[in-house]
C-alpha cells in the first residue's frame, strides 16, 4: 500500500489522540471514588438489612406490649366487676368464690405487669440498637453522597476532555485517506496500536530495535510505501529521526 508521507505522519497524531482517549476511558472506569462507592454499596446493604431486622424486633416487642396492655385491661375490668359483686353479695359461698377469683386476678395482673416491664426494657434495648444502626447508616450514606458528587465531577471533567480529544481526532482522521485509515484502525483494534514512530531503528510500537534485515527492507521502501512493524504489526512512520 502507498500513502502520502504527510498522511502517514498524521497517523502519529491520530495514535496520540486514540491513546489519550484510551487513557481517559481507563481513568473513568478506575476512579478511586467508584471503588469506595462499590464498597459502600455493600456496607450500606448490610447495615440496611440489620436495620430491617432491628425494626422487625421493635415492631414485635411493641405488638407484645399492646397485647399485654390489652390483657391487663381485661383483668382490671374483671377485678372491678368482681369487687363490685363482692360488695353487694350476701352469700358466704359467693363471697368465698369471689375472693378466690379476685386473688387469682390480682396475681394475673401482677404477672402481666412484670411481663410488660420486661418487654418495655427490651424495647428500650432494641431502640438503642436501632439508634446505633441508624447513625451508622447515616454516616455511610453521607460518605456515599459526598463521593458520588466527587465522582460525578471527575466524570464530567473527563467527559469534557474526551469531547475535545474526539473532535481533534475526527479532524485528523478527516485528513487521512480511507484506505490508510482503515488499515490503521484495523491494526489498532487487533494489536492495540495502529501506528508508531521508528526512531533510530527502534519501533515505538514494540519499543524494540529492529533486526538489521528488517531495517534493510525498510530502507529499500519508497517514502510513500506503508510499512508495518514486524513485531507489533503497527504502521511504522518514518522521519529523519528513524536512523535509516
Amino acid at each position: 500500500m502507498k500513502a502520502p508521507v504527510s498522511e502517514q505522519r498524521s497517523l502519529l497524531e491520530l495514535q496520540a489522540a486514540d491513546t489519550r482517549l484510551a487513557q481517559l476511558n481507563h481513568r473513568a472506569r478506575s476512579l478511586p471514588q467508584q471503588k469506595r462507592l462499590d464498597e459502600l454499596a455493600a456496607q450500606i446493604g448490610g447495615v440496611s438489612h440489620r436495620m430491617a431486622q432491628v425494626n422487625g424486633e421493635l415492631e414485635d416487642a411493641q405488638l407484645e406490649i399492646s397485647r399485654v396492655e390489652s390483657d391487663v385491661e381485661v383483668v382490671a375490668a374483671r377485678l372491678a366487676r368482681d369487687r363490685g359483686r363482692l360488695e353487694t353479695s350476701s352469700s358466704a359461698k359467693d363471697i368465698q368464690g369471689l375472693e378466690h377469683e379476685i386473688a387469682s386476678l390480682e396475681k394475673r395482673r401482677s404477672d402481666l405487669e412484670d411481663i410488660e416491664l420486661a418487654v418495655m426494657e427490651r424495647v428500650d434495648d432494641i431502640s438503642a440498637r436501632l439508634a446505633d444502626v441508624t447513625e451508622e447508616l447515616g454516616i455511610l450514606t453521607a460518605e456515599r453522597d459526598a463521593l458520588q458528587t466527587e465522582r460525578d465531577a471527575a466524570l464530567a471533567e473527563i467527559a469534557h476532555e474526551q469531547k475535545g480529544v474526539q473532535v481533534s481526532r475526527d479532524l485528523i482522521a478527516g485528513g487521512i485517506g480511507d484506505e490508510l485509515l482503515a488499515l490503521y484502525n484495523r491494526q489498532r483494534e487487533r494489536y492495540g496500536i495502529g501506528a508508531a514512530l521508528l526512531t533510530r531503528g527502534v519501533s515505538g510500537g514494540s519499543n524494540v530495535k529492529l533486526h538489521e534485515s528488517d531495517l534493510a527492507k525498510i530502507r529499500l521502501a519508497e517514502p510513500d510505501d506503508v510499512v508495518l512493524d514486524p513485531d507489533s504489526s503497527c504502521i511504522l512512520v518514518r522521519t529523519q529521526e528513524s536512523g535509516l
